[in-house]
């Protein structure tokens, strides 16, 4: 088993800096997400550690061992790509076998370790079959199990679920997680959907524009962003943000959105007290906008109306969008609320759970 360790690492194309002193220490055994928008560097960064793409500058080192001049295959990693890329003409079991015949592996080991990862990814019943009698969630695991049976130091994943479908993605997530489990190895695990990220991480590192953003748990992050980029991206829907202005009103400070303003709780005001008079952004989550009638217990809430827009029923909950004069945002509110559009409503918002963000840099203010 291995840990591994990106110092300062740097990938340019030409001009395109895709990487931009990437430091990022992962734990063996921990399962690590890279995440963030297409484009943000992170399947460049799993590249790099895979070493099929050269590094500009830094070192990436797998355990102690620097890796930047070891050729792809002995570094110990397997990588499962987002593409199947099985053999068509050959069995499961071949394919899954085909990089350790390449190895001169005994026969029997061979055998071991397909039957092992077979059993493991309960495909023992198809390792006869071709990859084109297979569905996309059984191609899926045979990638998985060419991975395992190297049983690498490192498991390398580039969003191997984009091509399943949305009830397929979910069983395959939690397959994955067990299966970390299961080994014990180290995963780094690379998605652009923050819901895989959230559900399957140890910790994750949020990319943007090929900078490291914030990497914690996903609990901290969802809780404690670092900024506004972070915040909006952990989280479906997305968090809502609001222009507005931090005033100062018989000693209480006030979140002034011009069609709207909310009270700072007194036990955050002396966060906010030095940004009295400047510009900010507001931001609320939809699940900490809740119908007054419906409010659970121990919260802050602070009222505030609006015009209702669409309302998507959920089954468990209500999807509500709302408008506050030029404002738009949504709210995630109780399924016994009865919303009708264009109805003007009250909503509460939760300030218990309210973010705040310096509006020239998209910092938190804490």
């Amino acid at each position: 088993m291995a840990s591994v360790t990106f110092e300062h690492i740097y990938k340019r194309f030409g001009d395109v800096t895709a990487v931009n002193d990437l430091n990022i220490h992962v734990e063996d055994k921990e399962f690590l997400v890279l995440v963030g928008p297409s484009g943000c560097g992170k399947s460049t960064a799993l590249r790099l550690l895979a070493g099929l793409e050269e590094i500009s500058e830094g070192r990436i080192l797998i355990g102690d061992r620097v890796v930047n001049d070891v050729a792809p295959k002995d570094r110990d990693i397997a990588m499962v790509f987002q593409s199947y890329a099985l053999y068509p003409h050959m069995s499961v079991y071949d394919n899954m076998a085909f990089g350790l015949k390449l190895r001169k592996m005994e026969k029997a080991e061979i055998q071991r370790r397909v039957n092992k990862a077979a059993d493991i990814l309960g495909i023992q019943a198809l390792l006869d079959r071709k990859p084109r009698q297979l569905s996309g969630g059984q191609r899926q695991r045979v990638a998985v199990g060419r991975a395992i049976v190297r049983e690498p130091n490192v498991f390398l994943l580039d969003e191997p679920l984009s091509n399943l479908d949305a009830k397929l993605r979910v069983q395959t997530r939690a397959e994955i997680s067990k299966l970390h489990k299961e080994l014990q190895t180290t995963f780094i695990y690379v998605t652009h959907d923050q819901v895989e990220a959230m559900t399957m991480a140890t910790r994750i590192a949020v990319m943007n524009a090929g900078v490291l953003q914030q990497i914690d748990s996903p609990q901290n992050l969802y809780d404690h962003p670092n900024n506004k980029f972070v915040a909006g991206f952990i989280g479906s829907p997305a968090m809502n943000f609001f222009d507005a202005n931090v005033v100062k009103n018989d000693g209480r400070l006030i979140i002034d959105a011009g069609t709207f303003s909310v009270e700072i709780p007194k036990e955050r005001a002396s966060i906010y007290e030095s940004h009295a008079g400047k510009a900010v952004t507001f931001g609320i989550r939809p699940e900490d906008i809740h119908n007054p009638d419906f409010t659970p217990p121990n919260i802050l809430p602070a009222k505030v109306e609006a015009k209702v827009e669409v309302t998507e029923l959920m089954g468990n909950e209500i999807f509500v969008y709302l408008a506050s004069g030029n404002h738009s945002f949504v709210a995630r509110v109780d399924p016994r609320s009865r919303y009708g559009y264009s109805e003007t409503v009250n909503v509460a918002f939760n300030m218990a759970n309210m973010h705040v963000f310096d509006q020239a840099t998209e910092q938190a203010i804490r």
